[in-house]
């Protein structure tokens, strides 16, 4: 076996000469000047069908990235499964819908959709849930409820109300005196429901007494308690307080006994803790105080956790992922490590893994969680690469792993609050601590590979300005390539001059760096 390899992945850090409110550009970022400069580098594809999206005007994310990275191969994704199941009519087959649609009409109960409203096709898109709403009408279902909750993340960050009206134009047409369904709850995805690696439960909770109990602030309408919120509070859709929609003082769509529930977003991290929380309500859970257990049935619109086997229903079979790197590696006898803090400890791990939430091997895979901070992104934009990084240098002295692996979550995270000051600063402690990782790689005499798993943070400004002239942000990622760079490889390393590579492309060059011959399974290597 060559020498060891270490991969660092700056996450939501594109690469392009457009600007756009370019952070990456515009940041004093001396070590990946030099990598994309001095070192052999290129640029790789890090979106659309290179990460196994359905077409190339969609956004690449975290969590297909990671994916892709781990197992050298594209698989169909998120929006991708989802498209194909409700074209073909497969959703409507499966055991959970049709369960789900005979446990609430059994019980005299209401179906219940829960997820992001937006055609951000990241977490999920409105035309899925559209075309479900349909669905209930045409096999007889009577009551529906829609519990919305808003993006402003994956999409601009206040364009929710255009879903909202999306929305009610569709229930207005469906409504009549043999279906009714309307909105019933609501709230902004990074204040509500949509936690992720239990960072902070009470998102969840906060989620569940406005869904499940309709316990918060009363409005007429969804329409109405967004205008409102952001008058009072200035908030941007995805931190929108969490809201109720009420007639004559009674909340329009409480969850209660009977009842059927569908989460029907489609990405894994954000949906896992809501599926714990009805899932295991009744089974010893504890993560928030309860007051209402409802008798429903629960699905997914995937199964999230494939070694969890969370939820216990879903729609829609998510993509079976093989001959990961991990598993490889394993079976060569390679040692390795994987560090991140928690905001993306997640996709080091779970996701690297092909989408499983254990080890191939306790002995020979270690794992270390940094925990974040639980504060706006933007607040502290610096956010744990320190930590990550002395946990890094620390493995790296060591001398034993032959693999390693690191994820900066910074240009994503602080990239995603609109804030482009706060996401040079991001950038740059990112910068600042690949020298200390470099100077690790060098000192050791490891080979030290550098790449981004999407966009984000090179492009900070949306269309148009604000009513003061500003610049109007970009919360959302790009479509731009991503960096590769190779550094301190083995003499004579070269990247291929011609190749239409993406991020499925990086196994292979790692094990190729490590001195072995890649899978037949996966795309080719990057470097020569």
């Amino acid at each position: 076996m060559n020498k060891p390899v270490v991969l660092v992945v700056m996450d939501g850090v594109g690469w392009t000469s457009k600007d756009n409110g370019n952070a990456v550009l515009h940041a004093y970022k001396p070590q990946l000047d030099e990598l994309m400069g001095k070192w052999p580098h290129t640029t790789i594809k890090a979106s659309g069908t290179a990460v196994g999206l359905p077409s190339d005007s969609d956004m690449g994310n975290s969590e297909v990235g990671h994916n892709a990275l781990g197992c050298g191969q594209i698989y169909s994704q998120g929006a991708k499964l989802v498209n194909e199941s409700i074209e073909s009519g497969k959703i409507y087959e499966s055991d959970a819908w049709k369960d789900a649609s005979s446990f609430a009409k059994e019980h005299n109960g209401k179906m219940h959709f829960i997820g992001l409203l937006s055609d951000g096709n990241v977490h999920s898109n409105i035309s899925h849930l559209i075309a479900m709403l349909r669905q209930c009408k045409k096999q007889g279902t009577k009551e529906v409820r829609v519990h919305i909750l808003l993006d402003g993340r994956d999409v601009p960050e206040t364009s929710g109300l255009q879903y909202v009206d999306q929305l009610e134009d569709v229930l207005k047409e469906l409504n009549d005196a043999d279906f009714h369904a309307c909105i019933a709850s609501g709230g902004g995805r990074m204040s509500i429901t949509m936690d992720r690696y239990e960072a902070d439960w009470s998102m969840v909770e906060r989620g569940w007494h406005i869904h499940v109990m309709g316990d918060g602030r009363c409005f007429a309408s969804a329409r109405e308690a967004i205008e409102t919120l952001r008058n009072e509070g200035g908030y941007t859709d995805q931190y929108l307080p969490g809201f109720v929609v009420a007639k004559d003082g009674q909340p329009v769509g409480t969850i209660d006994d009977g009842d059927a529930v569908i989460l029907y977003n489609f990405r894994g991290d954000r949906a896992v803790e809501l599926s714990k929380a009805f899932d295991y309500m009744n089974k010893g859970f504890n993560s928030f105080e309860m007051p209402k257990k409802p008798n429903v049935y629960y699905a997914g619109m995937l199964q999230y956790d494939g070694d969890l086997k969370l939820p216990d229903h879903f729609l829609v079979e998510p993509p079976h992922i093989e001959h990961t790197m991990s598993e490889f590696l394993v079976e060569k006898g390679v040692r390795s490590y994987a560090c991140s803090e928690t905001q993306k400890f997640g996709h080091v791990t779970y996701f690297w893994n092909g989408n499983r939430s254990e080890k191939f091997s306790d002995e020979l895979e270690t794992w270390e969680e940094i925990p974040s901070d639980v504060i706006a992104f933007d607040l502290k934009p610096w956010m744990k690469a320190t930590e990550i990084t002395d946990h890094m240098v620390e493995a790296i002295e060591s001398g034993k792993y032959q693999f390693l692996r690191c994820n900066y979550p910074n240009g994503d995270m602080v990239g995603h609050t609109g804030n482009y000051e706060a996401t040079l600063i991001g950038v740059e402690s990112v910068d600042l601590m690949l020298k200390r990782i470099m100077d690790a790689c060098k000192k050791m005499d490891y080979t030290l590979i550098v790449t981004a798993d999407h966009g984000n943070s090179d492009e900070m400004y949306d269309k148009g300005t604000n009513p003061d002239g500003t610049p109007k942000a970009k919360t959302s990622h790009s479509l731009a390539v991503v960096p590769f760079a190779v550094y301190n490889g083995p003499e004579g390393t070269e990247v291929k001059e011609e190749g239409d590579f993406g991020l499925a492309n990086v196994a292979a060059t790692v094990v190729k760096l490590l001195g072995f011959e890649a899978p037949e399974q996966w795309l080719e290597s990057i470097i020569k």
